[in-house]
């Protein structure tokens, strides 16, 4: 079901985002060479701690998962794509990290996810990075109130094909709401004027992944969550939860 929220939600749904832009901000400015992923995560969770917000990350087990999601941030480094479980591994010089954190704050959900380099940046990453962020941007374009769910995927996938990337299958944004995840699903590469159609008060999170190779192919590690590119290659992910409005698409977790 979709939930169509009123400009009071959506202000609540804003305040959720603010703390996961803070928990971000948090993270990115934590990461260093030398740091544990766990770290970050320890980072994050003060941050929601001190705002006093839940996590929809924490305990999170859908049918597939094996073991619920022991952590509040998915830290997904270098070949891995997204839901990458943040252990004992040391952030080394040259790491391609992304973050994707939620926060759950009076009943409602704020989803996001940011990628970037620690140490020395390969210009081929910093590419990758920034044509993640052209499509999201491109994405939030898109979300307007009379444009459909495809209008955002074509714009989603158009900027990710034409720099050569590839898409992982199966993965792609969502409604978000009282839930994390909500219909409806918001693929990364679509048809223009399909799916159902934008309303005011609409919520979606809008999150390109991007396979440096061009490749789509993909598979799950043997702690069975976290998303691996097949080929090795890098992945980026960039994503916001986005409101649908009249007056144009409200980002809510940017500060």
């Amino acid at each position: 079901m979709v939930e169509i929220k009123t400009d009071a939600s959506l202000e609540s749904m804003r305040a959720a985002g603010q703390v996961v832009a803070q928990a971000l901000t948090a993270v990115r400015e934590a990461a260093a060479v030398g740091v544990h992923l766990s770290a970050l995560d320890e980072t994050a969770r003060a941050v929601l701690r001190e705002a006093g917000a839940g996590s929809p990350f924490l305990g999170y087990r859908p049918d597939w998962a094996p073991v619920p999601f022991p952590a509040v941030i998915c830290a997904s480094v270098n070949d891995a794509i997204v839901h990458g479980i943040p252990g004992s591994y040391r952030l080394s010089d040259g790491d391609l990290v992304s973050i994707d954190c939620g926060a759950v704050l009076g009943g409602w959900v704020g989803d996001a996810a940011v990628s970037f380099t620690v140490g020395r940046a390969r210009p081929e990453d910093t590419r990758l990075i920034e044509t993640a962020e052209e499509a999201l941007a491109a994405g939030i374009a898109a979300a307007v109130v009379g444009n459909r769910v495809g209008d955002i995927a074509h714009a989603v996938g158009r900027v990710c094909r034409a720099a050569g990337y590839g898409i992982p299958g199966g993965f792609g944004g969502h409604g978000v709401g009282h839930t994390m995840h909500q219909d409806p699903g918001v693929p990364n590469e679509g048809r223009p004027g399909r799916g159902m159609k934008l309303r005011h008060g609409m919520v979606l999170a809008i999150e390109p992944m991007l396979i440096a190779s061009g490749t789509d192919r993909h598979y799950t590690g043997p702690d069975g969550w976290t998303v691996r590119t097949l080929d090795a290659s890098r992945a980026s992910h960039a994503e916001h939860t986005v409101a649908i409005t009249d007056e144009g698409p409200r980002i809510l977790t940017q500060l």
